[in-house]
Formats: structure tokens, sequence, C-alpha cells
């Protein structure tokens, strides 16, 4: 896990961020906050946290695309007063006893903990069983560039707020929201073999997604769910999905 602190500074840093987030800003008064930057045609940019520094908001991000995020959010910034640096601190997670100070992931509690400071690292936890088992999408496996944040789930982990007005993206993720059923998305499936992330997924021999984590007998798919009625190839494993 390598990620990249930023401090968010300034007297409009909390307006910047409200107008961009798919979250309430508000719910920093709670702990950590779990978000996305999202295209204006709805796409995925970054998923990050956001966290209350004295006066400041400190952002975690997945290092990998982290220039890409400094980069989209000054250039939204403009003429605001907002400040955007980086930080020393570094972030440690786990699952086990939560050490003073650590806020709760509220992805899932299964996720544990965050704790900011002079150190990096985990406990040990398995993630990759953890995020299977939950189906929870991580930065550039699950989550890229094509992603639609609902059809990653991120209503159920709290990633997204409807009842807080406008954020970049709104408008796609507002429609996709109201149809009655989503035909293609995350899910977790049953899997007899190994196959490489980004392994496609056939049903008769036609398109039905993509297969990504993999933990055990268990592993994360993107599917088309109407194609994910039987059992289902992805390269030499057989895939079966079974709704709960």
């Amino acid at each position: 896990m390598t990620r990249a602190i930023h401090q968010i500074a300034g007297s409009d840093a909390e307006s910047f961020l409200q107008g961009l987030i798919t979250t309430d800003i508000s719910r920093l008064d709670h702990g950590l906050v779990y978000t996305a930057l999202l295209t204006p045609q709805g796409k995925y940019i970054a998923d990050f946290f956001l966290l209350r520094q004295g006066d400041a908001i400190l952002l975690d991000v997945d290092a990998g695309i982290s220039d890409a995020l400094m980069q989209r959010l000054n250039m939204y910034r403009l003429r605001a007063d907002v400040a955007i640096a980086p930080s020393d601190l570094k972030v440690r997670r786990g699952t086990g006893d939560m050490p003073d100070a650590a806020l709760a992931d509220r992805r899932h509690p299964a996720l544990g903990w965050r704790l900011y400071g002079s150190e990096a690292g985990d406990d040990g936890t398995d993630w990759d069983a953890i995020r299977v088992e939950h189906c929870i999408p991580e930065t550039g496996i699950e989550l890229t560039p094509d992603t639609f944040i609902l059809e990653a789930g991120f209503d159920r982990l709290n990633g997204v707020d409807f009842r807080k007005g406008c954020f970049v993206g709104q408008e796609v993720t507002a429609r996709m929201r109201h149809k009655t059923n989503l035909r293609k998305g995350l899910a977790t499936v049953d899997i007899k073999g190994t196959a490489p992330v980004g392994t496609a997924i056939t049903a008769d021999g036609k398109p039905a997604g993509t297969l990504f984590t993999q933990s055990g007998d268990r592993a994360i798919a993107y599917l088309r769910f109407d194609r994910g009625t039987g059992p289902m190839q992805a390269g030499e494993a057989t895939v079966t999905y079974t709704p709960t």
C-alpha cells in the first residue's frame, strides 16, 4: 500500500471540495470520509479519504494516481483561497484493536482503521480476502478511468451522497441511480481455477465481463448480469455468479 498524503488549506477549502466530491464535506465532523472525484461525464478519476487536521483537510490517495488528482484539483481551484501541498504524514492501517487517534474506515466495518502519523504500514491483514468477501473495489484494479461509481458499489461503501447538492458528474450518476436495476457492475463470484486480473469473462462465447481480484475460490468480477446466469469462463477458470 503506497499512499500520498496532501494538505488542503485556506478559507475556501471546504466549499471548494464540497462542489467537487461525491460525498458531503460535513461528514468530516464525524471522522474519516471516503469519496471520489469524477469527470463531468460521471466517470471515475480518483477515490480517496479526507480527514480534518486542525484548520486544514488531509487528503489520502493512492500514490499512483496522486499527480493526476492534484493536477485536476488545481485546475478547478481558480481564484479560490485554497492551498494544496504535500504532507509528510504517512498512514498505517489494521483490523485489530484500534490505536488512539485512529479513524474507522467508513467503507465497511471489516476494513478496520487508518492512523495518520510518522509511520506507514499495516498489521498483516489479508486485505484482498476482505475485499473479495465484501466486494470492495481497489484503486487501479477494479477502479479505472472507465468506471461508473454506482456500478462499483459506491452507494453501499458510503462513497456517494445524493442529498448534498451538486458535484462533478452528478447528473450522470443520478440518472444511473434512478434506473430500476443496474445491468452491469461489480459482484463477488465463485471461481474454479485461476486467471490473471483483467481476464475477459465469457458466457456461451459472448462477452460477459472482466475478472479482477481473486482470493481462494472467490473473486471480484465486473459482470453483465443478464449473461451471468450460468457457468462462465475466464481463461482456464470457471466463474459462477450467485446473486444474494
